[in-house]
């Protein structure tokens, strides 16, 4: 497949105590909720008719699982660069909480003591970008909210803060690929969960 039709399929991971109450979840090794799990397994269905050449996947668990009951864990490849942002002092927080004390707070605005700066995480997710290039064809990423959105603009050649205009919801997926030799989104944030929590 030449680069000009190559695609990198992006998935986040099913939803987690944390994610359904807005917590900063970044190297808390969290699990999937039942319905974390319900979506997951959905994702599989869904993806069933894909074909890829290669499957990444963050070490944590939350990614892990969402893997795995998609069907992928068996020919995933662990990568260090998809782990989440490491939010240091402001793990387990919420924006909500945060803004008490500071309003206007951003995790997209911010200095994060005791963890990484934006455009460390943006490193990484350049590597996380080259590692895929070299697969030569489409490309599935199990991972999570932050680091996928700082990988999209990334992919786009936005700088790193340009990650906050592109929401994910859990267990999403989006698509990037090119039109010509322009690096584009080609579906964003598909959630495949009816209304009532069910799957499709």
């Amino acid at each position: 497949m030449s680069e000009s039709r190559q695609e990198l399929w992006l998935i986040r991971q099913g939803e987690t105590e944390w994610s359904a109450a807005k917590r900063h979840t970044g190297r808390t090794d969290v699990p999937l909720t039942p319905r974390g799990e319900r979506q997951a397994t959905a994702l599989g269905r869904v993806l069933a008719d894909r074909e890829f050449t290669s499957v990444l996947c963050s070490p944590l668990r939350r990614a892990r699982q969402t893997c795995e009951l998609a069907g992928y864990g068996a020919v995933a490849t662990v990568a260090d660069g998809l782990l989440e942002w490491d939010y240091g002092i402001y793990e387990g927080r919420t924006t909500e909480d945060m803004r008490q004390e500071e309003p206007g707070w951003s995790i997209w605005s911010t200095s994060v003591p005791k963890g990484e700066s934006l455009e460390q995480v943006a490193q990484r997710a350049h590597g996380v970008i080259a590692q895929a290039l070299l697969a030569k064809g489409d490309v599935l990423l199990f991972a999570h909210a932050h680091i996928l959105r700082i990988l999209t603009a990334c992919w786009l050649g936005l700088p790193p803060p340009a990650g906050r205009l592109f929401v994910l919801r859990t267990a999403s997926i989006s698509v990037l690929g090119y039109e010509r030799e322009t690096r584009v989104i080609t579906q964003w944030n598909v959630s495949h969960e009816m209304k009532d929590g069910s799957s499709f």
